[in-house]
């Protein structure tokens, strides 16, 4: 039996779910009884910006500990970044592909120009079948997340390919406080399973010695759409580890499947017209299906005068997604495409740091190296019916290889002074072959490029002004990657590599106890933009940009069991040169974001959190004529611990039912009624209009979790 068959006939039946949730009560009951003296567990939550005076290299970096997780209510697990301040996941497409990111001004699309890595592997993938950059997160598991470590801008050494706008790495946690089984359900068919523990080398839940964590997610979504999306996911975890990521070593094993039908985005008039409903689809069979597997390991060993770190990876991935974003331009048979990528990435990285200098002008000197190597069996564009294949437009294959070094050089010139300097090297060798596709066989062959990326900081204090303070500077160098096959077309070659340079200045703030401030005001330009094409579902490279911003961000750890955080985001996004159409400004380009949210927990039986999101109207298209509609939504998340080993959450998404879109682009589309009916459709040609994919309705999912 197939492993799909297997998923559907066994693996997501209610009675499985059920069963979860029954084992976890009657296992929780029988320990319940031995230790009905013990207390509730002690809940601190914890705030982004702690302990980052005198630390910090630039005033818009920060972590994430996994306290501040806890009680976050997430409709999605890429929702995870949005801890970082700024930052907004949405959805344009079915939940089993990546989802859409916005930073600083950017449409990252699919994560073009932010970089984000899992236990030390790139997230990021480079030469899509879909789009350039492609970060799909759906495998991550939010309650095994140890820590999240952030930066935006350009200004470190050690961030390469695609953090342009910033970078994340994600740690999951090496051991768990108890192993524990949760269970949720909620509308549309929605149900989650997760088992997860942990036990050292002794037989002991925590303490010294060889660790390892395990765990199992298995889930089911049909969504609010017309066309039930069949989401099936099935997503696993073992990890051995001993010592901290300091001090120690992790080997993690990870496995991940997921299969959907899509509901894509759709023109507001079909809607409108009532061709279909606010959750209707133009096509039935858009979706797709995914797997990434990977093995990774990790160590790093402290010295007295230094740091020593190495990693290494091999990921196995594939995608094959289905995609009708105009529905019937070309015909009645409709204008759906496949984009499949199945390849392995190899790599790793290295870096040594050393202490130089006397005491109280020390010098932490870092060099380090990483290396990239992705080997694309296929990547193919093909047209489609149905999801059967009728024509290819182009197939590849494609052999790429990365390499960085870098320096960098960390000094404490005085108490109230110290400075960042680096320098980053990189190439990329790419061949890439052409293997199907009557118009591709003259593209194809070799191409590098290079790139030297210098980085510079300063940071003043900290000064016992607004309790405690620091002030920065920061200027670098970055760059990420374009297709490979655009870089060995035939025709209109786009560069290999594409620089961009960005400065901030910035300043971070104790005004009170407990309270985290920073300010940040930043610019960027960058070389070529990558755009979202909304009726051709990929990217574009178009001109050179320059983005300017500001941001305020904001933590109060009110109480030890209070912590509010607020961020505010401004930026503006113009084109270097006029577009054919005379505009400049950069379509899907937020200009303003905010969230407030709230985390509690007494220490006793109730926790919760509240989180409120504003996206500002962005221009569609380069004169800024159709602009987006502006949004807000609010998720609730309530628990209620009825024992130390039995707790209950309720999710409130879109707690106030707001009737929004995630998102909104502009471009052509036919729908099957314009397509019988109106002559432009028949000649070939759609009619623009707004294509959204709506916000889900108000959602309640409920969650059991049962501790042994």
């Amino acid at each position: 039996m197939h492993f799909e068959q297997a998923m559907n006939k066994h693996l997501y039946r209610p009675a499985t779910f059920t069963a979860c949730a029954a084992l976890a009560t009657g296992m929780m009951a029988g320990q319940s009884r031995a230790e009905e003296t013990q207390t509730l567990p002690t809940v601190t939550v914890t705030s982004r910006g702690k302990n980052l005076i005198g630390t910090a290299d630039a005033a818009s970096e920060g972590t994430v500990a996994s306290e501040q997780l806890v009680n976050r209510p997430l409709l999605r697990p890429a929702e995870v970044l949005e801890t970082v301040p700024g930052l907004i996941v949405t959805q344009h497409s079915g939940d089993g592909k990546a989802n859409q990111y916005f930073l600083r001004g950017f449409n990252l699309d699919h994560g073009s120009d932010f970089a984000t890595s899992v236990m030390g592997m790139p997230v990021n993938m480079v030469s899509h079948g879909h789009g350039q950059g492609y970060m799909d997160l759906n495998f991550l598991i939010p309650e095994l997340v140890g820590s999240l470590r952030y930066r935006k801008g350009m200004y470190a050494a050690e961030d390469g390919d695609f953090a342009t706008t910033g970078s994340a790495r994600i740690d999951y946690k090496r051991q768990l406080a108890t192993p524990f089984a949760e269970a949720t359900f909620g509308a549309h068919d929605y149900r989650r399973a997760l088992l997860a523990g942990s036990v050292n080398a002794n037989g002991q839940r925590d303490g010294g010695g060889p660790t390892v964590l395990g765990a199992l997610e298995l889930a089911t979504n049909d969504g609010p759409w017309d066309q039930p999306e069949h989401l099936r996911k099935a997503n696993g975890v073992v990890r051995l580890s001993d010592g901290t990521a300091r001090d120690g070593y992790a080997l993690t094993a990870m496995a991940y499947r997921a299969t959907w039908t899509a509901t894509e985005h759709v023109p507001v008039g079909a809607i409108e017209r009532g061709e279909i409903g606010r959750y209707g689809a133009l096509a039935p069979t858009d979706g797709g299906e995914t797997h990434r597997a990977s093995l990774s390991g990790e160590w790093a060993r402290s010295h007295g005068d230094g740091q020593t770190r190495a990693s290494a990876y091999v990921i196995d991935y594939g995608l094959n997604l289905f995609s009708n974003p105009s529905g019937f331009i070309n015909g009645p048979q409709g204008d759906q495409h496949e984009q499949a990528d199945h390849r392995r990435v190899f790599g790793g990285q290295a870096s040594r740091s050393w202490v130089l200098g006397p005491a109280g002008r020390e010098t932490e000197a870092t060099l380090g190296v990483q290396l990239r190597h992705d080997r694309i069996g296929t990547l193919g564009l093909y047209d489609t019916v149905e999801r059967q294949r009728t024509e290819t437009v182009r197939e590849d294959r494609v052999r790429q290889t990365m390499l960085g070094l870098y320096g960098e050089a960390k000094t404490q010139w005085s108490p109230w002074l110290r400075s960042t300097a680096g320098l980053r090297l990189d190439e990329v060798r790419a061949r890439v072959t052409p293997t199907g596709g009557a118009d591709n066989m003259a593209n194809g062959g070799s191409v590098q490029g290079h790139q030297a990326s210098p980085k510079l900081g300063v940071v003043l204090g900290p000064f016992d002004t607004l309790g405690k303070s620091e002030f920065y500077a920061n200027w670098g160098r970055g760059f990420h990657s374009n297709d490979m096959r655009g870089a060995t077309s035939a025709v209109d070659p786009v560069p290999p590599l594409v620089h961009a340079t960005g400065s901030e200045v910035g300043m971070r703030a104790l005004p009170l106890p407990g309270w985290n401030t920073s300010l940040t005001l930043w610019q960027m330009n960058l070389s070529s933009e990558l755009v979202f094409v909304g009726d051709e579902g990929v990217t574009e490279p178009k001109g050179a940009s320059r983005r300017v911003g500001l941001e305020w961000s904001n933590d109060w750890q009110v109480n030890r069991w209070l912590l509010v955080d607020g961020d505010l985001a401004w930026s503006r996004a113009r084109f270097r040169e006029a577009a054919d159409g005379g505009g400049t400004r950069v379509p899907n380009a937020i200009p303003l974001t905010a969230s407030l949210a709230i985390s509690a927990d007494n220490h006793g039986q109730w926790f919760g959190g509240l989180r409120w999101r504003y996206i500002g109207s962005y221009a569609l298209e380069e004169t800024g004529t159709q602009k987006s509609a502006s949004s807000w939504t609010a998720n609730l998340k309530v628990g209620y611990r009825a024992t130390p080993q039995l707790q209950f959450t309720l999710d409130v998404l879109n707690l106030f039912d707001r009737r929004a879109n995630d998102i909104e682009y502009w471009g052509a589309a036919c729908t099957r009624g314009q397509r019988a009916n109106d002559p432009s459709c028949n000649s070939g040609n759609g009619f623009d209009d707004r294509l959204v994919h709506p916000m889900e309705p108000r959602t309640l999912r409920l969650s059991m979790r049962a501790s042994f």
